[in-house]
């Protein structure tokens, strides 16, 4: 229903509506319950109407007795029979009485019997439904208790079909109050989910489509809720999922800008450095000692500084880098950084390869190098004296842990990890490094995610997926 109003704001038919099939589910649900209450209703209904003529019958039965002979004539007969609503009124015989009873005429043969004396649940039910459906041509011989009468019981003959008459009446009354009942829930469930659910749900998918229309328009943002429901809980979650997107996209277009402007310049920053370069060379021939020995200085910041124009173009520019994947072993790679890794200011610095040197990985070997490059120049800009690398294998995952002991990261560096120009654990830092480290990883599959970071130092683990038929080491 959310994709149809978002493909067409504003438009809803009155059949395709959540109302309309609120509406149409809660009349049916209703009716359908009335239906289990029918059965039961509509046999206790034919049970009071035969025991109403029983008790007519009663009443007949104790008006012969009192007669002196205990007879009367056939028209008194007739009209009592007529009373009932019978052709026969019968008194079973006992040890200390006979047979007793009137009768017309020409009573009709007996189609059914029915005892009414310890009938089951089920059997009304059915007894009731099959009244319904024969149509009522049918002549019921009534057994029932007669507690009135000596020998407990009385029978009558009586015809189905005033029975099968007052049953349908009474139907079509319950159907009517069924159907006033169903619309008059419905009704009121529909006008109370349409203010509690239906009404909020359209201001929410609304709201989703103004975002849709200019998602960097603030005005459009969605109004955290106060409700504590779960409408209220979507409401919330969507302004702050707006705002994150807002944020994102804001962010977004700066890099694109910060892209763009690097692009333009990077091409004359290039030439200066190259022309600072062979200028740097030149000076390292100098005949000048002290000239001699600030020369690698110089030529190692004009190489930073080339590499950091670089980094920011790279991480600036759309799309994720381009994968050359190559089997190779860690170690190795591990090994390659100590001559690259060095602490500022001349102080010590260790880097500890703890590989083991059969675990091999099949990846693009110069993101993994630069990965971890990133995560040692890190640790040693920090202050940290050592970095130890190791690896593991964990469910079909290399679990890579380049762990330092370092002074751990500030409370603001990790409220803002892996986001660039944000997320910088010193100052001068763009933050960068981490963003694009953790952008190889999952570009690879994989990911980079802080361990720890306290005063004892400082545990980055980075996770990477082990390629179909790539062994593990034994």
């Amino acid at each position: 229903m959310l994709a149809r109003l978002l493909r067409k704001p504003g438009r809803m038919g009155p059949v395709t509506g959540l109302s309309s099939r609120l509406l149409v589910m809660t009349v049916f649900f209703v009716m359908l319950v009335e239906v289990f209450v029918y059965a039961p209703s509509v046999a206790r209904f034919r049970v009071d109407w035969l025991e109403q003529r029983v008790s007519a019958a009663q009443l007949t039965v104790i008006a012969l007795e009192a007669t002196p002979d205990a007879s009367v004539t056939v028209e008194l007969a007739n009209r009592l029979l007529d009373q009932v609503g019978a052709h026969a009124i019968v008194v079973p015989p006992t040890a200390t009485s006979v047979r007793r009873g009137i009768f017309r005429d020409m009573p009709p043969a007996m189609d059914v019997s029915l005892d009414l004396r310890d009938p089951g649940f089920f059997t009304l039910i059915s007894d009731a439904f099959g009244t319904l459906i024969h149509g009522g041509e049918r002549v019921l011989w009534v057994k029932a208790n007669a507690p009135s009468l000596v020998g407990g019981r009385v029978d009558l003959l009586i015809d189905e079909a005033p029975l099968r008459r007052a049953m349908i009446a009474f139907s079509w009354r319950i159907l009517g109050l069924s159907l006033l009942i169903s619309f008059l829930t419905a009704a009121l469930i529909f006008v109370t989910l349409r203010w509690m659910i239906v009404r909020p749900l359209r201001e929410i998918a609304r709201s989703m489509i103004r975002f849709k229309e200019n998602p960097e328009d603030a005005s459009r943002s969605e109004a955290p809720s106060a409700r504590s429901d779960e409408i209220g809980l979507v409401r919330r979650e969507l302004a702050a999922m707006e705002a994150t997107v807002r944020q994102a996209l804001r962010q977004r277009a700066r890099l694109a800008a910060l892209g763009e402007a690097v692009t333009r310049i990077n091409h004359d920053l290039r030439n200066i450095l190259t022309t600072v370069s062979l200028l740097s060379d030149r000076l390292s021939g100098s005949d000048d000692p002290d000239v001699r020995r600030v020369s690698p200085t110089l030529m190692a910041a004009i190489d930073r500084a080339v590499q950091l124009c670089q980094r920011t173009l790279d991480f600036a520019r759309e799309g994720g880098p381009l994968l050359k994947r190559s089997r190779f072993a860690l170690a190795a790679l591990v090994e390659e950084l100590k001559p690259i890794l060095s602490a500022p200011n001349g102080r010590e610095f260790t880097l500890e390869n703890a590989v083991d040197p059969a675990l091999e990985i099949e990846a693009d070997r110069d993101l993994i190098f630069r990965v971890l490059s990133n995560l040692g120049h890190n640790a040693a800009a920090a202050g940290a004296a050592r970095v130890t690398v190791t690896a593991t294998v964990e469910g079909g995952q290399t679990m890579i842990s380049v762990t330092d002991d370092g002074p751990g990261l500030p409370p603001k560096a990790i409220a803002n990890l892996f986001q660039p120009f944000a997320g910088a654990g010193r100052s001068g830092g763009t933050g960068l490094g981490l963003a694009i480290a953790r952008e190889l990883m999952r570009a690879h599959g994989g990911d980079a995610t802080l361990v720890r970071s306290d005063a004892s130092g400082t545990v980055f683990r980075l996770r990477l997926p082990i390629a179909e038929g790539a062994a593990a080491p034994q």
